[in-house]
């Protein structure tokens, strides 16, 4: 017998694309009901994150023409992950499978049929990667691979050049449910679980319509937000680059002590002084790595809820 899907997909400000995503993912998930797939009761869950233009009355009227589709519409605006994790817990309680994806279309929706096939196989959780990335720009495609590197060294556990483009079971929703932190990264998260995962790779294709959501100063506030949620080994770096300064002073300590016993001058001001701002530049960084934990720390002592819901179409 075949699993219930539920494909979620978070939107903000995406009325010149929803048309378009609603149509070709009603396709597929029409075909995959007809084929036996998936079930009758699977569903396309549109996620309206608080946008400011027409998303969320598009979500209503694709509701009324097609019984797949179904609506969830935030109180506000969250954020990307915290509407996906919305999506994910509301698909939770209704669905065997989940798959999240965005509604710009590109990600390859028929790499769903390859995610499915591999959840048959006793995957919990199934990674859409990109095959490559030259349709991205020389500069996104440098500092998106130097985002994934950097965070595996400094501890974090992500899959190199997968986005939020996955399949999760109930499983491993109910596991991810689990983690309850404010800060949220999801591709930092997921691989925590720990079942058996899987991986479908795709191109990735242009947007199909609208403005890119993450700009270069968000997509850099993304990269700190994931580093300084995953590892601890920034505050670490901190400590090392502290005692190596300290051996450094001992030791010109030394040399100037012995310069001074043998009668001579200490020449070299300029270099004092050039040290003395690098060495300020120094703890002016150290200090804003140590406030960035400190206001997540912050944040989380409060216990503030992720989103709320305002209303739900099925």
């Amino acid at each position: 017998m075949a699993d219930i899907l539920y494909i979620v997909v978070p939107c903000y400000n995406e009325e010149e694309v929803l048309p378009e995503t609603a149509k070709r993912l009603v396709a597929k998930l029409s075909a995959m009901i007809g084929a036996g797939v998936v079930a009758e009761k699977s569903r396309i869950l549109f996620v309206n994150d608080g946008s400011r233009d027409k998303t969320w009355q598009l979500i209503g009227q694709l509701h009324g023409e097609n019984s797949l589709i179904s609506g969830l519409d935030l109180s506000r605006n969250r954020g990307h992950q915290n509407a996906v994790l919305a999506g994910l817990m509301v698909a939770k309680e209704r669905a065997d499978a989940v798959i999240s994806m965005d509604a710009d279309l590109q990600d390859d929706i028929d790499a769903v049929d390859g995610m499915m096939a591999e959840y048959y196989e006793g995957c919990d959780i199934v990674y859409g990667v990109r095959s490559s990335r030259e349709t991205d720009s020389a500069f996104k495609r440098g500092t998106a691979q130097a985002f994934y590197k950097l965070t595996n060294r400094l501890g974090g556990e992500v899959v190199y050049n997968h986005a939020d483009y996955r399949l999760m079971s109930r499983r491993a929703l109910e596991a991810l449910e689990e983690y309850g932190e404010v800060n949220l990264f999801l591709r930092g998260i997921v691989p925590m679980l720990g079942y058996k995962t899987g991986v479908v790779t795709y191109e990735r294709a242009e947007r199909f319509a609208g403005e890119s959501k993450y700009p270069l100063k968000k997509m850099l506030a993304f990269a700190l937000e994931g580093i300084t949620s995953l590892s601890t080994r920034p505050i670490r770096f901190i400590t090392w680059l502290g005692v190596g300064m300290f051996l450094i002073s001992i030791g010109m300590l030394a040399y100037i002590l012995l310069r001074f016993s043998g009668g001579h001058t200490v020449e070299g001001w300029s270099f004092i002084t050039v040290s003395l701002w690098g060495i300020g530049g120094l703890i002016l960084l150290s200090l804003g790595v140590l406030g960035e934990y400190i206001g997540k720390i912050y944040l989380e002592s409060k216990h503030r809820p992720r989103y709320h819901l305002r209303e739900i179409l099925e």
